[in-house]
């Protein structure tokens, strides 16, 4: 008896020095990525108040601020690991038996944390060949001291991958030690690196359908393919960083801070309040207070499905009061949470503009492209709420009537808020701030102050932190699968994969509408199976030499691309609304799914007008030239 109490005891000291341990870790990490962008709002602002009143900056200031969407990815990886929150494909391990669901766990995850300790090794021989460079940014700060938070990176988030194996440690072992199998395996096979690519090909591929993040599924198919031709590994390493560090890149994270900002706090009761004084007497009413107050959000979310977690509960109760059915009710704030991607300043253009600018001539403009998906963006925002309207039963006569000093009053109250949006284009395209960059800071920094100074929703020391860490998660996560996407890309640029894909089209297909309706099966199709933002790093550079090659508008080619891309947020397995609609509403996922069906064919109805009907998209950017 007095040895295995003493044997409980002892395991129960061990638990709690574990938990006290992570609990540690955990605070480091959010201490670290809720100063890492708050540096990124700073340091822009900063050096352009300098500049304007002492014409001179902080030294370095554009490559710091670019090693802190670095800094920002990794920690924010290693959080989204921690939380278990990597973005995957597949959604068997939901399906399937609790026994079942940990097999499939030990396998995809030994695999997933065999593939992450190669681009670990990756990064560190990256950062060999900078550190022999000497190449320095300013201060003494040498460019590959901050690249030190990539192996860092991708060690927290293996070992992460594999804690979260399961809630057993006989489970977390076994993928410990296929892990480490895989490892030892690979690199002492006495096997050609030719003939590992089939073999290698078919374990990810299999991984992934097990549940895998996606980005080890992207960095392993590079890894194998690099290491198949003979060459470094770290070139996936370089095309990771390189992408990350891109001047624009910082805007991701500033934009998606913005809307994080407001998720968390009450200002979307104070705009719901404002749509609703305005338009909540018609029959409209709720579904086009649902469509403008998610398209509002998604806007600076970037479609990432905070919208549905934060809109939900507010949304649902307006929709359910004015009698609409509960299945259309779920299906209307699933199609809404992705609306608003074309506005500026939505972060998939804004990517979409970043990658296209460095595979095409460098002439598209920003402004272009936003006013590009204007008119489509409000196109299929009048379409869903018409849509929903239908789907209430009409009002009698005896409804309320508008009130302007109610609607003034909300207006009033939500003043702030409704600013936000000058505030962002103001600062994007006035020429006002130097750089899309600080444009974004100062959007983001008004969010802030406006949410913590002004109306006090959140508090510095006890809300801004837990935000930060839910926004550095998300970015974390996106910026992962955009590193390794990127250098998935430069696999297919090596395979020559775009000039045989343009000859075979070109051969094939000779008119040019016959290439856009093949060109929309096709992103459907993508939609089904990527992400957007990997899909834009993946596709958008072997799509513009064909819409160069059939004559097509670069801006109309962006913008159907992104409306049919926005498709994917509603279409199995990787419909990122369904899930999460399914998780906030409590429903099973087919139910959800269902329930989509008439938005994704009135999306889809929409993808079609925008792709045959060039002036939806042309028009306005043309009043420009």
């Amino acid at each position: 008896m007095t040895e295995n109490a003493s044997s409980s005891s002892d395991n129960a000291s061990r638990t709690a020095w574990l938990k006290k341990a992570t609990g540690l870790v955990s605070h480091l990490e959010t201490g670290l990525l809720t100063s890492a962008l708050l540096l990124l709002i700073a340091i822009p602002l900063i050096e352009r108040l300098l500049r304007q009143f002492t014409s001179t900056g902080i030294s370095g200031a554009s490559e710091f601020v670019q090693h802190l969407s670095l800094i920002i990815a990794m920690l924010g990886g290693a959080v989204a690991a921690r939380e278990d929150r990597l973005l995957a494909i597949s959604t068997l391990s939901q399906v399937v038996s609790e026994r079942w669901k940990n097999y499939i766990k030990i396998i995809s995850n030994a695999v997933a944390a065999a593939i992450t300790v190669y681009l670990a090794i990756a990064s560190i021989e990256l950062i060999t060949t900078e550190r022999a460079a000497e190449s320095a940014i300013a201060y003494g700060i040498k460019i590959w001291m901050l690249q030190l938070v990539i192996p860092a990176g991708f060690a927290a988030i293996a070992i992460r991958i594999l804690w979260n194996t399961g809630d057993r440690w006989t489970y977390r072992t076994s993928a410990l030690m296929g892990t480490l199998c895989l490892v030892f395996l690979t690199w002492k096979t006495p096997m050609t690196p030719s003939s590992m690519w089939i073999p290698g090909i078919i374990a990810i591929a299999i991984a992934t359908i097990l549940g895998a993040p996606i980005f080890t599924a992207l960095g392993g198919a590079a890894l194998l393919f690099f290491w198949s031709e003979e060459l470094p590994i770290s070139i996936v390493a370089v095309s990771q960083y390189s992408l990350v560090i891109e001047p624009m890149v910082p805007t991701i994270p500033l934009f998606t801070l913005a809307g994080f900002i407001l998720a968390e706090s009450r200002a979307s009761d104070r705009l719901v309040a404002v749509f609703q004084s305005l338009v909540g007497q018609f029959r409209i009413g709720p579904p086009l207070v649902t469509v403008l107050v998610c398209a509002f959000f998604t806007t600076f979310t970037g479609g990432s499905g905070v919208t549905i977690l934060a809109l939900g509960p507010l949304l649902m109760p307006l929709l359910l009061s004015a009698k609409c059915p509960e299945r259309k009710a779920i299906g209307l704030l699933s199609g809404a949470g992705s609306l608003g991607i074309l506005f500026p300043p939505a972060l998939p253009v804004i990517l979409y503009f970043i990658v296209a600018n460095a595979n095409g001539d460098g002439t598209l403009r920003l402004e272009h492209l936003f006013l590009g998906g204007l008119i489509p963006g409000l196109m299929m925002l009048g379409v869903l709420a018409f849509w929903g309207a239908r789907q209430i039963p009409s009002a009698p006569k005896e409804t309320k009537v508008f009130s302007g000093k109610a609607a003034w009053s909300a207006i009033w109250i939500a003043k702030w808020e409704l600013l936000l949006p000058a505030v962002a284009l103001v600062a994007l395209f006035s020429g006002i701030f130097s750089t899309p960059v600080a444009a974004a800071a100062i959007t983001a920094f008004y969010a802030l102050f406006i949410e913590t100074v002004i109306h006090r929703d959140l508090s510095l020391i006890r809300d801004i932190p837990r935000v930060f860490a839910k926004c550095g998660l998300l970015v974390g996560g996106v910026l992962l699968i955009l590193g390794m996407a990127f250098g998935f890309t430069n696999v297919l640029i090596d395979a020559q994969v775009p000039d045989k894909a343009i000859e075979w089209v070109t051969a094939t297909i000779h008119s040019k509408w016959l290439f856009l309706l093949a060109l929309n099966l096709l992103l459907i199709l993508v939609g089904c199976l990527m992400d957007i933002y990997s899909a834009i790093v993946v596709v958008v550079p072997l799509l513009i030499p064909l819409g160069v090659a059939f004559g097509i508008d670069p801006v109309h080619l962006a913008i159907l691309f992104l409306v049919n891309l926005e498709l994917g947020y509603l279409t199995p397995p990787v419909g990122m609304n369904l899930f999460l609609a399914a998780y906030r509403f409590d429903k099973p996922i087919l139910e959800v799914a269902r329930a989509a069906i008439p938005v994704l064919l009135l999306f889809l109805i929409s993808a079609l007008l925008v792709t045959f009907f060039p002036p939806l998209t042309t028009f306005l950017p043309s009043l420009l030239e």
